[in-house]
């Protein structure tokens, strides 16, 4: 229960600087679109600092049993996200944003100031597994979802700067190669931003939703239910079966950290690939939105229950 309050209390925390973003702009001090500059900075400098950061930790047999592990559990954790996800559209005739938000969690923008904050920065490297796993889907899976295009842009995921730098990362670690502290104090610092920054860019991309779009849309809501209640429940139960939290000492909190990042809201990615890809912006923005705000119930109640099943 302790990890629910420490969770409830941080998301709570992330909530008021997205109310923050929306203030900027329902003030006119800056419009939605002036979200991107932020984006770009979130996505290109302080996410990859996060994790060139992150794999600056000693290397040890438990700490690599760890990262694989988190690899592991993200690779099972798609494939029941993407099953799950084409059971609920044939269910429910779901539409290609509403079939994305199924399956891809901010687990980025999100898990990772929360996982600093929760738990402490050493364990931030285990959410690389999950990230490096969801990032290649984006560029592939998802662009098909959102786009309905088979092609696969490879140069594009190959080269993509987290992908690159959770690479360098293990890189680094495999062989203990340490940054000049000057440089890794850098990262650190530059990387303690992510939440912030990251919260008021949904909070800029949240005020360009009408409000009725977000309080009165009963299909909305049932996206939510779906995204941070049934989904999460359902993986709840695979934990639990699998006994894979007991497996040792240190997958415990493994566990839960990728479990943490599958019970998120819809990625952002999805609200962007729609911009990208023609498709409805302004459907995903309200999806991305109203499983945000609800967030900051459901993630608690999800982990609370965990530490009580599991």
């Amino acid at each position: 229960m302790d990890t629910a309050l420490l969770l409830a209390g941080k998301i709570a925390e992330l909530t008021l600087i997205v109310f923050m973003g929306i203030g900027l702009v329902k003030s006119g001090l800056l419009k939605s679109e002036n979200s991107y500059p932020l984006s770009v900075i979130a996505l290109y400098l302080i996410s990859p600092s996060v994790m060139l950061h992150a794999f600056q930790i000693g290397y040890t047999p438990e700490v690599a049993q760890g990262l694989l592990l988190s690899v592991k559990l993200a690779v099972l954790f798609h494939i029941l996200l993407i099953a799950i996800g084409k059971i609920l559209k044939k269910l429910l005739r779901l539409d290609s944003l509403e079939h994305a938000a199924m399956v891809y969690s901010n687990s980025g923008n999100l898990i990772i100031p929360l996982v600093m904050s929760v738990f402490g920065s050493e364990w931030v490297i285990y959410t690389g597994g999950f990230i490096i796993v969801q990032t290649v889907l984006f560029w592939t899976h998802l662009r098909l979802l959102v786009s309905g295009n088979v092609r696969l842009s490879w140069k594009t995921m190959l080269t993509n700067i987290n992908i690159l730098c959770i690479f360098t990362g293990l890189l680094m670690f495999a062989f203990q190669i340490k940054l000049p502290r000057l440089m890794d104090n850098t990262f650190a610092a530059v990387g303690s931003m992510i939440g912030p920054v990251a919260m008021i860019v949904a909070g800029m991309l949240i005020a360009s939703v009408p409000p009725h779009a977000l309080l009165c849309s009963a299909r909305l809501y049932a996206v939510a239910f779906l995204r941070l209640i049934l989904i999460p429940l359902i993986l709840l139960a695979v934990v639990k079966l699998s006994g894979l939290a007991h497996l040792n000492a240190l997958s415990e909190t493994v566990v839960l950290i990728s479990f943490l990042a599958t019970i998120s809201p819809s990625a952002a990615t999805i609200t962007q690939m729609a911009v990208l890809y023609g498709n409805d912006a302004r459907k995903a923005s309200a999806i991305y939105g109203i499983t945000t705000l609800l967030c900051v119930i459901t993630m608690p109640l999800m982990i609370a229950l965990y530490r009580y099943t599991v």
